[in-house]
């Protein structure tokens, strides 16, 4: 057992700001920074990434498909960027969105365990088969004090598709919300506040819903767990948008992409793109 994952997200947002960066190194960056798309540009990309930001961003979080494509050699890489980042304080978010049954989910979460090659703090997983599809997962997050955020409600064009069906009386996206809280409050042994976001009694069991939407329609209140917020920069999404949809006193994990990753490949550049989002969500 381990210190719980909302535990340490916690301690290291007081530390270092909320921001995750997303590592997503699609052909057309690799291209633009000049390194090459292939599996020597892959490594290159990813280890002047690591040296810029692991030191002061309290989460990267790299897309598993971005290393895969390169076969077992982009994994390497991959598994080398995980435990750098790791070494140097920054907590790993694995975007590797995994969603299956019985031994293949609990096969997709041994990446929560320590003894995995790719050991990783938390992951994002799809809920789609059912919640109790996730079981697996939240088992082992549970013993080995990982983290999970479940996509509940996310900005695609698309999402409502789903997300907005409705079982019984709720929409999709909120049986996946009270899904989550459920397990925040059963490792909690019952409920309690929410509290003011980040804090000790945060809970691991995390969402991702979008920064974009134009508005939230599925209600967070007692979700005890942080919220994951892609769409900053490049999709759209501010800092404003934050404010709106999920106030202030919510721990919120927004992540920034491309609008960060774009100032490379020189190290101080992509370390001041940081910081500007950084400073920006501290205001």
């Amino acid at each position: 057992m381990t210190v719980p994952f909302g535990r340490r997200l916690s301690a290291t947002v007081a530390e270092r700001g909320p921001l995750c960066v997303g590592i997503d190194p699609h052909e057309q960056l690799l291209l633009d920074w000049g390194v090459g798309d292939s599996l020597d540009g892959l490594r290159r990309f990813t280890d002047a990434v690591v040296e810029a930001l692991a030191g002061s961003v309290a989460l990267l979080k790299p897309q598993i498909a971005f290393y895969e494509r390169f076969g077992s050699g982009g994994l390497a890489v991959l598994e080398d960027a995980v435990a750098a980042c790791r070494a140097a304080g920054a907590l790993v978010l694995l975007d590797a969105k995994r969603g299956d049954i019985g031994s293949t989910m609990a096969a997709y979460a041994d990446y929560l365990r320590p003894d995995h090659p790719l050991a990783v703090d938390a992951m994002t997983v799809s809920p789609y088969l059912g919640p109790e599809s996730l079981e697996p997962a939240v088992s082992t997050a549970k013993h080995h004090g990982g983290g999970l955020f479940v996509l509940a409600r996310t900005s695609n064009p698309d999402a409502g598709t789903l997300q907005h069906a409705t079982v019984g009386d709720r929409s999709v996206a909120q049986v996946v919300v009270d899904t989550v809280r459920g397990w925040n409050t059963e490792v909690a042994g019952g409920e309690v506040p929410d509290g003011s976001g980040f804090g000790p009694s945060l809970g691991s069991f995390g969402l991702v819903v979008g920064a974009t939407l134009p508005a939230l329609d599925v209600d967070l209140d007692g979700l005890r767990g942080p919220v994951l917020a892609p769409g900053l920069g490049a999709q759209g999404g501010t800092v404003a948008d934050l404010r709106r949809l999920f106030g202030s006193e919510r721990a919120v994990v927004p992540t920034v992409s491309r609008d960060v990753l774009g100032a490379g490949p020189d190290p101080f550049a992509l370390r001041a793109a940081a910081d500007r989002w950084s400073e920006s969500l501290a205001v």
